[in-house]
């Protein structure tokens, strides 16, 4: 089973991409095959995978971004399901990378993946990402099965008119524009991060037991050898601290 469309990764235009309005940004339809997108749906990490991140302090004032979060490792890929280890071994492969090489216009970047599980009562407040990266690529993994448009979980582009300082904190009545996207259902959301590509999720409003569930492909800049070293340091430690 192929996961990755190709015909429509091959359909997104990367010169409209790079021009978009507030900054680049596309949320596209279909780029799973729809037999892998189902087969992904069927297959989603269990909850106990999951660390709780409720509550953690964000730089400039930005409320947190409470969430379930699992970080990808090659350690772990065993442990996934049949599916999701071949999506991910797309996900490596040449022609994802040839497609965000595209995108960008740049092949000097490296890709580091995690799921987030977001329950009711959380929110993303607008901010415009770390610097270390160098945009992200949003899958959304709710459907009509389990989700309601209404309880929320679109991420939201916010135009500020270039007014904000990326180290600030407003809030999303502060911009003058919000778009939102579509995230139920095989879509996705693929932006670059720079000075104003804010974005953010208004509060979820779901029942108890359902959960917002994407997995993002972080694509940020290539990591030195010493900042590798710290990044494997971090990861065992944090594998140790919740095993």
């Amino acid at each position: 089973m192929q996961y990755l469309n190709t015909k429509a990764l091959d359909q997104i235009d990367a010169h409209a991409f790079q021009t978009q309005h507030p900054f680049p940004w596309v949320n596209p339809a279909g780029l799973l095959t729809a037999e892998g997108f189902q087969a992904l749906c069927e297959s989603m990490p269990t909850l106990d995978q999951f660390e709780r991140i409720f509550g953690k302090r964000r730089r400039y004032g930005q409320k947190p971004h409470d969430r379930m979060s699992l970080e990808y490792s090659p350690d772990m890929h065993k442990s996934l399901s049949p599916a999701w280890q071949a999506f991910m071994d797309e996900l490596k492969s040449p022609l994802y990378q040839r497609f965000m090489a595209r995108l960008l216009g740049t092949s000097d970047f490296e890709l580091q993946y995690h799921w987030h599980y977001t329950p009711a009562s959380c929110s993303v407040s607008p901010h415009c990402d770390a610097k270390y990266k160098l945009g992200s690529h949003i899958f959304y993994f709710n459907t009509e099965k389990d989700w309601r448009p209404e309880w929320g979980g679109q991420t939201v582009v916010l135009d500020d008119g270039g007014r904000f300082d990326y180290r600030s904190a407003p809030a999303f009545e502060d911009f003058d524009k919000a778009i939102d996207a579509t995230a139920m259902g095989n879509y996705s959301f693929i932006f670059v991060r720079n000075g104003n590509s804010w974005h953010g999720v208004r509060e979820i409003t779901c029942p108890e037991g359902h959960y917002r569930k994407v997995f993002i492909v972080v694509i940020r800049k290539k990591l030195s050898a010493i900042e590798r070293l710290a990044s494997v340091v971090k990861h065992l430690g944090t594998r140790r601290a919740y095993a």
